[in-house]
């Protein structure tokens, strides 16, 4: 089933070798495989990791070049593939669906995709805002709800509370009846309560000095680290004796678990792109942003999207908003 007006050939940013600039050129549209979707992309979020596989230093998520980047999508579906039956032509949908693994990314016209790894995008966002959620959604979802089984009466911390990873998941725990805590710097101090949490100056405070003021020094129920590094030490000395659960997003380092060991805790890892790596488990991703999807509807979940705007020929602007620091929200790629 499709669309009688694809064009035979679409616009791309395509990055032809590590830290190049991108360059426009048409491609042909993707044929569209069974199991598959081709989707007319309306925006294209730009993540830090976008930023990383075209500088070449993000061995985990390989990406070989010349390539299309760009993970995050929102767009219509314009033709099924064979054995399809999750959507139907003229669908807004959005997902994490590639600029991985050799799988073409979405800053581009259009995109054939696992139809598995798309939902369709929320009722009160614009297509724009949709852009802004999977990866960053995904990852919360996973760390909180899969992995730590967040809940009524849990205390949550949130490293990062301001970031992409952050400011979703403080919005996912209150959701599922969590008091929220997150750190900071005082400038996002009025972002991170707008979130609903409590901000915590992760500058002038210790671990102790917040478990002790925040948790009557008996710990966090779960600790999110979205940030890595010394960030996720100090996670393994703020959570709860014996039943409390540390998730990080970023724990590619060499780290000493005797702090958590010694508390009795847990741990797990979040690898968001592994569905997309593997091929297995992508069922999961759709799942995911459907339920992500129903929360924003019902007027519990909101990106905070950056003010500056950028169209598909800006793209390398938009990669320089996202490594400057200055973008206060998701940066996003209007590409329809």
């Amino acid at each position: 089933m499709s669309s009688s007006r694809i064009p035979a050939t679409m616009q791309a940013a395509v990055v032809r070798e590590a830290n190049s600039p991108f360059e426009f050129h048409d491609r042909p549209v993707p044929d569209v495989p069974r199991g598959h979707v081709l989707v007319r992309i309306g925006a294209s979020g730009v993540n830090p990791l976008d930023t990383k596989i075209r500088a070449g230093v993000a061995a985990h998520a390989a990406h070989p070049l010349p390539a299309v980047l760009g993970m995050d999508m929102a767009g219509v579906v314009v033709q099924v593939g064979l054995g399809t039956t999750r959507f139907q032509v003229g669908d807004e949908v959005y997902g994490l669906v590639g600029g991985v693994g050799g799988l073409q990314g979405t800053l581009a016209e259009y995109a054939s995709v696992d139809a598995n790894l798309l939902a369709r995008r929320p009722n009160r966002l614009s297509l724009r805002e949709s852009a802004a959620l999977p990866l960053v959604s995904i990852t919360a979802w996973e760390g909180l709800v899969d992995r730590a089984h967040v809940g009524t009466g849990h205390k949550v911390l949130v490293h990062g509370g301001a970031g992409g990873v952050g400011h979703v998941a403080i919005q996912i725990a209150r959701a599922f009846g969590a008091e929220v805590y997150a750190t900071a710097k005082p400038s996002q101090f009025e972002v991170v309560r707008s979130f609903g949490a409590t901000p915590i100056d992760f500058t002038s405070s210790a671990p102790a000095d917040y478990v002790r003021e925040h948790t009557g020094d008996e710990g966090f129920d779960v600790v999110y680290d979205t940030v890595g590094g010394p960030t996720l030490d100090a996670s393994f000395v703020a959570v709860r004796r014996y039943t409390g659960h540390v998730v990080s997003a970023l724990g590619w380092g060499t780290h000493s678990l005797a702090p958590l060991s010694f508390r009795g805790a847990s741990y797990s890892g979040v690898f968001t792109l592994l569905p997309m790596l593997s091929g297995r488990g992508r069922t999961h991703h759709g799942d995911i942003l459907s339920q992500v999807a129903e929360l924003v509807d019902a007027g519990r979940l909101r990106p905070l999207l950056d003010t500056q705007r950028f169209t598909l020929g800006q793209a390398g602007e938009a990669h320089a908003r996202v490594t400057s620091g200055q973008a206060v929200g998701r940066v996003v790629v209007d590409i329809d």
